[in-house]
């Protein structure tokens, strides 16, 4: 175990070396002629629906008002290079799961926070019909992917192994976990050369659809009310310091869109494939987006308990060298400040 985490270890801690880094370069999110340029990261996928309809139907520009320049120029396929763009001064605000957020915090000792939620739900357990599992006792012996080591879907993989007296071979039990990159994971299931994957959306409905994978397990069975978070949304520390107006206003934005995707789910679809297609050059088909939009609940709500459970994880499977201390992780007064003003009920931090 330890020659994984180590380098996993090393990676994070380089982030907390580069969050010292400025953003009064080129392209700062610094105050010129009384206007600020905000620098919104985001991946082009449907958990990550809000940044791509907001994009879309001009809310983010609309609510941040003209004196507030977006560039939303920058996307992401992973949860650590985001991070790292965040802690270096390269963006200001990104969308991103609970995993990647919560080590950058702690190793960088605070550079960002959490300012409202995105996405709950969308992680499945697939497993290949052939490989004669249907218990959990059967995954021993097998090769099961996740997207990436100790990323959220890996440490869920690895906990609920654990919960059910397996483990990963690193961890002394006998499953083979092979942190996979999402595409590779779709192939080597279809070759079978992995038995089954710990996945987000769309990868899940993909390995049903494409791959004649069966669902085993999906993650919302294991937390209160099927609620845990997925994306959520975070800016710099400093940023939020030093333009709270700003991301008030951004957060406004964000609620706005949450509110129009769930009145408007078809059209929300269309903007989102629309949108994927844009920065991908591949669009979803309908079944596949239908089918894993089905599985994810959009929301502004941030859902702090499943992301305080899911750094403790992480510390016991090694991932996190001392127990994780999230006091200051949640800047959440903007949010219930929009809440409130509209009349909805806050939220928890």
């Amino acid at each position: 175990m330890r020659k994984l985490i180590t380098p996993f270890l090393a990676g994070v801690a380089i982030l907390s070396l580069v969050g010292c880094g400025s953003s009064d370069d080129d392209g700062s999110s610094g105050s010129q002629n009384g206007s600020v340029t905000l620098r919104l990261g985001y991946f082009p996928n449907i958990t990550h629906s809000q940044p791509i309809v907001g994009l879309a139907r001009g809310t983010f520009a609309q609510e941040l008002g003209p004196n507030v320049k977006l560039d939303m120029s920058k996307t992401f396929n992973a949860g650590p290079s985001a991070m790292e763009a965040l802690l270096a001064g390269a963006i200001d605000a990104t969308y991103v799961g609970p995993g990647p957020a919560t080590n950058a915090f702690i190793k960088s000792d605070g550079a960002l926070r959490i300012v409202a939620g995105a996405t709950s739900g969308g992680a499945l357990l697939i497993v290949r019909p052939d490989a004669g599992i249907s218990a959990p006792k059967d995954f021993s012996g097998k090769k099961i992917a996740s997207p990436q080591l100790g990323n959220t879907q890996d440490v869920a993989l690895r906990s609920w192994l654990l919960a059910k007296d397996l483990g990963a071979n690193e961890s002394g039990g006998d499953v083979e976990v092979v942190p996979t990159q999402n595409p590779d994971t779709l192939n080597l299931f279809k070759q079978g050369d992995i038995d089954g994957a710990w996945v987000p959306e769309p990868w899940a409905t993909r390995l049903i659809q494409e791959a004649g994978g069966k669902v085993f397990l999906d993650e919302r069975s294991l937390w209160p009310n099927g609620d845990f978070v997925t994306t959520h949304l975070v800016v710099r520390t400093d940023f939020l310091q030093e333009h709270a107006d700003v991301v008030e206003r951004l957060v406004r934005a964000n609620v706005a869109v949450t509110k129009w995707i769930n009145d408007n789910p078809v059209d929300a679809k269309k903007l989102v494939n629309d949108g994927i297609k844009q920065v991908t050059g591949a669009s979803l088909s309908q079944s596949v987006i239908d089918a894993a939009w089905g599985n994810m609940t959009i929301t502004y709500d941030p859902l702090p308990d499943s992301l305080r459970k899911g750094a403790d994880d992480a510390f016991k499977l090694g991932f996190l060298k001392d127990e994780p201390d999230l006091t200051k992780i949640y800047a959440l007064d903007s949010l219930n400040n929009v809440l409130v003003g509209e009349g909805l009920p806050p939220v928890k931090g």
